[in-house]
């Protein structure tokens, strides 16, 4: 089959719906962090680690500039915002690129830093938005990859859900 390469070089953010276009130097989406409790027990050799659910979905934004609208959609911490990254998957084989696909991640967000701006002489200033993250969910050439919305209780992978037991064990 030979070597193949994805590359991703570049990305857009969209805010409840509309193009952020040039306005974000970059974006630093959520990481996935599972949450552990060990289990030790008479009678095991050793101690295991076992998932007991996730911790918190943290992000940054990276502006350009200051950005009014941006600002007034992120300066309320109890109304969520829609952001959405967008970028192409460029795929290279030994002839050559042989696909470009989307990845799309879907997230609600609050804003939990906003900043007021740090000032240089003749240098941009830097303004750096902090976020935290209740629902993300990623597609990959229009495939479900990964959703997981914390606060309906929703985690699937590959578009299965990964807490239907859990769920009905629960009563829901």
């Amino acid at each position: 089959m030979g070597i193949q390469i994805n590359r991703i070089t570049n990305a857009n953010i969209y805010m409840n719906g509309n193009s952020l276009l040039g306005r974000a130097e970059e974006i630093d989406l959520p990481d996935l962090s599972v949450l552990e409790t060990e289990q030790k027990a008479l009678g095991m050799v050793g101690t295991i680690s076992l998932p007991a659910g996730f911790d918190k979905l943290a992000g940054k934004v990276k502006w350009n500039s200051f950005y009014s609208d941006i600002w007034l959609a992120f300066g309320n911490p109890f109304l969520p915002v829609s952001l959405q990254c967008r970028s192409s998957v460029d795929t290279y084989t030994s002839q050559g690129r042989s696909a470009e696909v989307p990845l799309v991640t879907f997230l609600t967000v609050t804003m939990s830093k906003l900043p007021f701006g740090a000032f240089k002489p003749k240098d941009n200033a830097d303004f750096q938005s902090e976020f935290t993250c209740t629902y993300v969910k990623q597609q990959f050439n229009g495939q479900d990859v990964f959703e997981l919305d914390v606060l309906a209780n929703i985690f699937k992978v590959g578009g299965v859900d990964q807490l239907a037991t859990y769920t009905k064990n629960l009563g829901g």
